[in-house]
């Protein structure tokens, strides 16, 4: 095989959690006064942490004080109903139990805050993957290499046998970043040109697919 271990990224690739993000997002807005987003916005929002998506969402010029208080009101509500609407897209769980069989390292990496990356990764794949990393005080958010690097670390694999997929821009680069080839899903949060455009190795339509690339 040309490689052993194989790192996914949460939001967009593995789980749909959009619903659940704009609920928790729109919880937020609305009880500090603005208006809420709708799922197409959430959707182009998401991908560089919750911070970010928060920040985007929000007027400009709004202060850093309330953007802070609507973040940690995110976070409390978002801890509680992150599993609600989230869900496995189809066929995950079919080939992670393949790639499972197969005896391949799984790894999670993601933008979300740690302790929910850790959370759903137990209550949705049990122990199907080997570790799960979110974004931490030790940890810088992707682009940055670091969650990829820790990854392989924590593991202690061989980089040149580790492959990332994703599902948007920021996952294409967080790759080049590492040094590591990219698979682009498109049934996640950004569209087949972007992946494309931003220089994905390659791309699949379902996850059966992986397997043949692999």
């Amino acid at each position: 095989m040309r490689y052993d271990t194989i790192i996914f990224v949460l939001d967009g690739t593995l789980l749909n959690t959009l619903d659940d993000l704009k609920d928790s997002l729109n919880f937020s807005l609305t009880n500090h006064g603005y208006e809420p987003r709708t799922l197409e916005e959430v959707r182009r929002f998401v991908g560089n942490g919750v911070g970010k998506l928060v920040e985007r969402s929000l007027p400009l010029h709004t202060s850093q004080e309330d953007a802070e208080t609507c973040l940690a009101t995110f976070k409390d509500h978002y801890n509680k109903n992150m599993q609600n609407k989230t869900r496995p897209y189809d066929g995950i769980m079919e080939l992670l139990l393949d790639l499972n069989r197969f005896g391949f390292n799984l790894a999670i990496v993601s933008n979300k805050f740690d302790t929910a990356v850790k959370e759903l990764a137990k209550e949705y794949f049990g122990g199907v993957f080997n570790v799960a990393i979110g974004e931490s005080a030790t940890v810088k958010r992707k682009p940055a290499p670091d969650s990829i690097l820790t990854v392989i670390n924590e593991l202690g694999t061989d980089i040149k046998k580790t492959i990332f997929v994703g599902d948007s821009e920021i996952d294409v680069q967080t790759a080049k970043n590492a040094g590591i080839p990219f698979i682009g899903v498109t049934w996640g949060f950004r569209t087949r040109d972007v992946l494309r455009n931003e220089g994905a190795n390659y791309l699949i339509d379902t996850p059966k697919e992986l397997l043949t690339l692999i």
